[in-house]
């Protein structure tokens, strides 16, 4: 209850717009495993090729807020690309 009470209290005081308050049921877990994220919580995980390289958190990240959509629309035509050795592919990756 401790948890809701914080989520209430980060709202505007003159507004307290509950809608603002999103709860994301994740399953397995306990109740002490429950936590509140001041901020933004994204519902989808960004992936892309590399990703499980890349550390899982950052120090003073500089943030870049975008209003587009940030998913790849489906291409109208087949690409393909053929390669011979690994580093072909690695610098495509990393393209």
């Amino acid at each position: 209850s401790n948890m809701v009470v914080d989520a209430v209290q980060c709202l505007d005081q003159d507004d307290l717009d509950e809608s603002l308050i999103g709860v994301k049921k994740i399953p397995g877990g306990a109740l002490q495993d429950s936590l509140l994220v001041q901020g933004v919580a994204f519902k989808k995980t960004f992936t892309y090729a590399g990703a499980e390289q890349q550390p899982k958190s950052f120090r003073d990240p500089l943030i870049l807020s975008l209003n587009v959509e940030l998913e790849l629309k489906a291409e109208k035509d087949n690409a393909e690309v053929r390669v011979e050795a690994v580093s072909d592919y690695q610098a495509i990756v990393d393209a």
